[in-house]
């Protein structure tokens, strides 16, 4: 029964967590790598897009409830999806008309690249903070919780109660479909292979006839439903806060990068990793050696590797010794 206890409260903070937190981190990771990918320049303003994104999002849940549109026991934010995607798409095919265009016509050097897209960064930043404030924004409403830990703790008898938010459950569902959706568009369809095309050789694909315009167009759409997607999808689980959307570009590009920059399934895989080993490393113990041991050997402390104040180390500590040992990720991703 003790042992039964330490894995649902394991389950409880660490498990469920991790997997809703890997989620949108997979997501934001594989917008980041088809832009490496596809454009081939690194994208810094992508925490910034995810939070773009949600705000308009957040805008047209606003909408929809002041005129008592709601989606029942689910978020309303969900029916806003779509319209928050379609802005966002309105907002980065700009960007790139007024901005990265003129770049990809004289041919810069990557880097060039990075800091135009560091210089975008500061600006959707800007944007956001006048639009819609700086302070926290919560827009969840419906369903709280799947599974009450009090309902558990009835149902099963045990000490430890389960509680699985709503959030986490669409944040797991929907990231699945999601990419799902999206490998079989770059599989299975010829707009998304003509995408892999230029990808994989750009000079070869323009000489089949690849549209290099249309390809650049076709990646922001996608860039911008996954940054949406991702975005809200954290709103919803934690709270909107511009400056934590800036804050999640460190471990979004961890995980990209350790995954295999450029690379969709090490994108997915680096998510899932810099989500578990954040969230292992900063929950404390205690309470799960206090059921598998014995009274006598019972911690004392937290038996916290790190406070909860520095999970973006352990992001950053991913990333640099992935830049020593292996370079090109677990998935060997690309390098240009």
């Amino acid at each position: 029964m003790d042992a039964l206890n330490a894995l649902i409260a394991l389950a409880n903070f660490v498990i469920i967590p991790a997997t809703a937190y890997g989620s949108q981190l997979a997501l934001g990771a594989l917008g980041v790598t088809l832009i490496y990918g596809i454009l081939r320049f690194s994208n810094f303003a992508h925490g910034d897009t995810m939070a773009i994104g949600a705000m308009f999002t957040i805008l047209f849940t606003w909408a929809l409830q002041s005129v008592g549109v709601s989606f029942g026991p689910l978020p309303t934010a969900l029916l806003a999806l779509p319209f928050g995607i379609a802005a966002t798409a309105a907002v980065l095919l700009a960007t790139d008309r007024a901005v990265y265009r003129f770049y990809r016509r004289v041919k810069v050097p990557p880097v060039i690249l990075v800091i135009v897209a560091m210089g975008v960064m500061f600006v959707y930043n800007g944007f956001i903070r006048l639009v819609i404030g700086v302070d926290e924004r919560r827009f969840t409403d419906g369903e709280r919780f799947i599974i009450g830990a009090r309902d558990f703790k009835n149902a099963t008898g045990l000490a430890e109660g389960l509680a699985f938010k709503t959030t986490q459950a669409i944040t797991i569902v929907t990231a699945v479909a999601v990419v799902a959706l999206l490998f079989w568009f770059l599989n299975k369809t010829r707009t998304g292979k003509s995408l892999r095309a230029f990808s994989d050789n750009e000079d070869l694909a323009l000489l089949s006839g690849v549209s290099p315009e249309r390809v650049v167009t076709l990646t922001w759409l996608i860039v911008a439903a996954l940054a949406t997607v991702a975005g809200v999808l954290y709103g919803l689980d934690k709270s909107f806060k511009p400056f934590t959307y800036f804050q999640l570009l460190l471990p979004i590009f961890a995980a990209a990068i350790a995954g295999g920059l450029g690379n969709p399934v090490g994108a997915i895989a680096g998510g899932f990793i810099i989500a578990f080993a954040e969230v292992s490393i900063t929950y404390p113990l205690k309470k799960v050696l206090g059921y598998l041991l014995p009274d006598s050997l019972a911690p004392g402390g937290l038996v916290q590797l790190l406070s909860t104040d520095y999970k973006f180390a352990v992001s950053f500590v991913i990333l640099v010794i992935v830049l020593l040992f292996r370079p090109t990720g677990l998935f060997r991703g690309r390098a240009y």
